[in-house]
Parts: C-alpha cells; sequence; structure tokens
C-alpha cells in the first residue's frame, strides 16, 4: 500500500494491527483534521505502517503492560496537516524538524525512519496532579525502554514519546524544570536513577508485537 485513495481502503488502513493492543485507527485521530476538514491520511502507508509498529511494540505496549491504559494525545500527522499546523501556529512543529517524528511517513534528512506519538499515562497523571514530579516517569522510561526522545508538557504529564532508527537518547520538558533533563554527555545520562521511582509498578513486557505488526482484523 503506498496511498489511500478511497473509503473502503481508509477503513482497511485503521484495521492494521501495529501491535496486539494498537491498530492504526487509534492514531489517525486530529483536532486539525477535525476541526478544519482535512484528511489526516498517510501518503506513504508502508512506511507509516512500518515505523508505527515499532512505535507500538517497543514503547507504547512495555508501557501499557506496566501502567494500564495509555492514553493518545497525538499522533501520526499527514504532511499536509503538520504544515498547516505550523503555517498557522496550531502547535506544530515544521515539517523538516517532524519527519521521522509525528510524519511517520517521510524519513528524516539522514534517511532514518522514526514515530512519534503524544500520550498521557493515566496512572501517572493522577499521581502528577497531586503533586508527582514529571522526572519520576521520565526516568523510569529513560532506565527501561529504548525511546529516541521526550518532551514533557505541563498538562496531564502528557509527553511526546519517539521510536526512531537512530535514537539520540534526550529527554526535554516544558514542565519546571524546564529545558534538557539529560542527553548524551551529561553526567546524570548514564547508570540506574530508580530512586527517582521506587514506588512504581514492576516492569513488564510480554509479547509486545502480538499477532504480527501488519496483521488487520475487524
Amino acid at each position: 500500500m503506498k496511498t489511500t485513495k478511497s473509503m473502503s481502503a481508509l477503513e482497511e488502513l485503521g484495521r492494521v494491527r501495529l501491535s496486539k493492543t494498537f491498530f492504526f485507527r487509534d492514531f489517525l485521530y486530529s483536532e486539525i483534521s477535525n476541526f478544519y476538514g482535512m484528511p489526516n491520511i498517510p501518503e506513504d502507508i508502508d512506511l507509516a505502517i512500518e515505523a508505527g509498529s515499532k512505535l507500538c511494540q517497543e514503547l507504547l505496549e512495555p508501557l501499557q503492560d506496566t501502567f494500564g491504559r495509555i492514553a493518545i494525545r497525538s499522533a501520526y500527522r499527514s504532511p499536509t496537516i503538520n504544515d498547516y499546523g505550523n503555517k498557522n501556529r496550531l502547535n506544530c512543529a515544521s515539517n523538516e524538524s517532524n519527519f521521522a517524528a509525528h510524519i511517520w511517513d517521510r524519513r528524516d534528512q539522514d534517511g532514518f525512519m522514526g514515530a512519534t506519538a503524544c500520550i498521557v499515562v493515566p496512572w501517572f497523571a493522577g499521581r502528577y496532579e497531586a503533586g508527582a514530579d514529571w522526572r519520576q516517569l521520565a526516568w523510569w522510561i529513560h532506565d527501561h525502554l529504548p525511546y529516541s526522545s521526550l518532551y514533557f508538557f505541563p498538562k496531564l504529564a502528557a509527553f511526546n514519546i519517539q521510536w526512531h532508527e537512530k535514537p539520540v537518547r534526550r529527554i526535554d520538558s516544558y514542565v519546571a524544570p524546564k529545558g534538557c533533563l539529560t542527553r548524551p554527555g551529561m553526567e546524570n545520562h548514564t547508570g540506574n536513577h530508580c530512586e527517582w521511582y521506587v514506588d512504581f509498578p514492576r516492569f513488564v513486557a510480554t509479547n509486545p508485537s502480538g499477532v504480527g505488526g501488519n496483521s488487520s482484523l475487524r
């Protein structure tokens, strides 16, 4: 599949199973698409499926296995949707900076594949509302998952989580303390940070691919 040109083809895309609990349809919702009446459909479906499967299997499923259901806030954006959001100041970075990030069906300038989703972990959101430090979840992910980048936001402790073929392993935040929490070369980057999350659930990650990345089920 290279593109979607009919309603039935879009339905089939929505049925594509990216991992044991996630289907492509879970990632197509967009407020920009909804409000402005613009379709949010991949232009290169095969690449979007491949990148999205990695995001789900290696990052989202382990999070969900450990903490319970996760909520998708914003995920796939077509180049058209993202460009519109960028030009109209709707919280979208440029297309070039979002290739292999929110734009799953474009490789980045170095030819690498990637995919990003903005998610909320409800188990942690309640704690955050009660005063928990966002860095607790950030360090847990850093120590347990093969993420490329994380970016935390003030509302609900939502964060962008990226899978990438060449991960940079960097964490940033708009929540105090704002800026870069860690990146390669910083003293805090290596080692174990378990003192930050001593009362977190035990890490669970069982068969994250389920029946396979490209299976489609109704």
